[in-house]
């Protein structure tokens, strides 16, 4: 078979070109890279990679004997830096690298492709030629009607998963489940535990396992330790089937300094920074991308455009948001470079994303942008219009870390730390949040969720019902890492299986049943979640009673909606006689309990509606006596 090449084929306009150099192309994937065409009955790949320093840029793969000499690719003569070339009888499945021969000494190097839509297996390293264009698709019910699931009004309880771990096939040397048999699984398992969407730790394709693949080196392609790109795409086929959007972890902070990726592309810093201050993140042993070059921002945004157009994704979650936008950040005085005028932000970040959220928005505003973000940067998730990010939401981490810091202490203890359990209610609409109980809670020695809880085993299981009962009442969408839900007593790890057998167990199996009945009154009551983002949401009935360790609030939707009357008991007492102010008098109903036997708990002890009495209490003319069990949530209604 011929493998001759030619050089009189382009996937280039002019405004191609301009719109690269500028750094605003948003679809570069459908022009670099190497894509399978027919030219004049010559059947075979185009490849295009941008290589502006190299001295000579070389295809060598499967179809050449891995020949580093044989294929050149030519210099595009428009100053853009992109070499590229015809290939005849390249197929589909071709393995293939970039040999670059660079000007800077003893730096040549074989690369995989930067915009690869397929790669080998890791360990191996190659990239695989692969035509994408051919699935098809069966969710267009679901992308006609996302915008409602996506909606700032909308239920959002996001279950948060890592593939390779959610379940494994032991029986069959404890491998992998593929895209398809995960996804078939899981969606089920999401219908049967009411969740929303479902958010996967990075699939875009890594080397490294114990990165979870947060070090990527593919930021087009599909990790094939699952399967292939067509896979992947019935992967979100089946969980929009099942109504549950899919969200990708997708990560623009750093890269992995593995030979074959992006660090020293073409013998020089191609997409990072030259200089260690700022190319080299010392947190995480990789490089940082140099968002001041424009083709680095085109390349970016494009792999975010690219998961939402060919793959149906219903949103991203930036990784790492609080790492790009400081230039110190992770560093000591004299480890980075400051601005002119001696300021911190990295400005070239800033302009990276609210670019990227722009276009991305422009081009599907039923979808949804998660910044990861732990400070307190103004407006990330306000329009860019406004002065903003432009992000839709962003993750609260000052929630989930003062809400764990009070929930580990000893009721006993509780009172003096009530601060703790309260300040996020102060800040809770300053931005559109998401309350994240996250993977990054259950590694590193932290320990899972049920082993942060004090107290012996069934005051840790009575607490975390208080912990997850908390968040559903608390405004804001949901997250809530795999294993959580049942609480898992050991760390996540990424080598195996979840505990699943833990749900022959009781306490377990109930933890379960509470999430799952914490989801579906999360959805079917409008007052938890219509006002997540809106400050007519939510409205105090007594955020002071420190001595008792209890707080009550009202989860209030439109007008025509009842409120939900939400009364935390964080106290291993029992309060009989319990009284708190109401909106308006009438007989009221307790929806639910922590404690109900149902959950592994000892029983709701209001089983009876409670009328009101006319009597001002909290400022309000009519209140309720109730009686709150140790270590509970309730949530009441008016039903009369």
């Amino acid at each position: 078979m011929s493998h001759a090449i030619h050089y009189d084929i382009s996937r280039f306009s002019e405004l191609d070109i301009y719109l690269f150099k500028e750094g605003t192309h948003a679809k570069l994937y459908d022009h670099l890279g190497a894509h399978l065409m027919e030219r004049e009955g010559r059947k075979g790949t185009y490849f295009a990679v941008w290589a502006p320093h190299a001295r000579g840029v070389y295809v060598r793969g499967d179809f050449n004997e891995y020949n580093d000499r044989s294929h050149k690719l030519q210099l595009r003569g428009d100053g853009s830096g992109i070499w590229d070339g015809f290939i005849e009888g390249v197929e589909q499945g071709t393995t293939y690298k970039y040999h670059i021969d660079s000007e800077e000494e003893n730096a040549n190097a074989d690369k995989a492709d930067p915009y690869a839509f397929y790669a080998e297996v890791a360990p191996s390293s190659a990239s695989r030629v692969w035509d994408i264009g051919d699935y098809q698709w069966n969710d267009k019910t679901w992308m006609r009607s996302r915008c409602k699931k996506n909606s700032h009004k909308a239920p959002i309880s996001i279950y948060e998963v890592h593939l390779g771990s959610w379940r494994r096939k032991v029986e069959e040397g404890n491998r992998f489940l593929t895209y398809v048999e995960a996804a078939t699984a899981l969606a089920s398992y999401l219908n049967e535990m009411n969740f929303t969407h479902v958010e996967l730790l990075p699939i875009t394709e890594y080397p490294f396992e114990g990165s979870w693949g947060y070090q990527v080196t593919g930021y087009f392609a599909p990790t094939s330790r699952y399967g292939t790109p067509q896979e992947f795409m019935q992967f979100v086929d089946i969980m929009h089937e099942h109504g549950i959007g899919v969200i990708l972890d997708w990560v623009p902070s750093h890269f992995v300094t593995d030979g074959h990726g992006l660090m020293n592309f073409d013998g020089t810093c191609l997409y990072e920074h030259k200089d260690p201050r700022q190319g080299y993140h010392p947190e995480w042993g990789s490089a940082i991308f140099n968002y001041d070059r424009n083709e680095v921002r085109a390349f970016l945004i494009s792999s975010a455009m690219f998961w939402l157009e060919k793959y149906h994704l219903d949103g991203i979650r930036v990784d790492a948001v609080a790492s790009m936008l400081y230039l110190d950040y992770a560093r000591e005085e004299g480890e980075w470079v400051p601005n002119e005028d001696g300021t911190n932000e990295n400005k070239g970040a800033v302009k990276f994303l609210k670019q990227l959220n722009t276009s991305v928005y422009d081009a599907y505003d039923d979808i949804m942008m998660f910044a990861e973000e732990s400070t307190n940067y103004p407006m990330v998730s306000r329009p860019v219009s406004q002065g903003g990010l432009g992000f839709g939401y962003k993750w609260n981490m000052g929630w989930m870390h003062d809400t764990l810091k009070y929930m580990k202490f000893d009721p006993i203890y509780r009172q003096h730390h009530h601060h703790h359990l309260t300040f996020s209610f102060v800040y809770m609409y300053n931005e559109n949040y998401v309350l994240p109980l996250s993977h990054d809670e259950v590694v590193h020695m932290k320990g899972s969720l049920i082993n942060k809880m004090p107290g012996e085993h069934s005051k840790k299981f009575a607490n975390l019902r208080v912990l997850f009962s908390f968040m559903i009442a608390h405004p804001g969408k949901k997250l809530l890492f795999m294993g959580g839900e049942f609480a898992q007593f050991a760390e996540w790890n990424y080598k195996q299986s979840l505990d699943w057998h833990l749900l022959e167990y009781p306490d377990h199996k109930g933890m379960q049943t509470l999430v799952k009945t914490l989801n579906r009154l999360y959805k079917d009551e409008p007052s938890l979640h219509i006002g997540d983002v809106e400050k007519d949401g939510f409205e105090w009935i007594d955020e002071n009673d420190y001595q008792a360790n209890v707080i009550s609030f009202i989860r209030k939707g439109s007008k025509n909606r009842k409120p939900i009357i939400v009364v935390c008991n964080f106290s291993d007492k029992e309060h009989t006689g319990y009284r708190i102010g109401l909106p308006s008098k009438g007989e009221y109903e307790e929806i639910f309990s922590s404690e109900n036997t149902l959950f592994g708990g000892h029983g709701s002890v209001n089983t009876t509606p409670v009328k009101s009495v006319e009597k001002e209490c909290h400022g309000r003319k009519n209140m309720l006596k109730i009686n709150l069990a140790p270590l509970s949530v309730s949530f009441f209604k008016k039903v009369k």
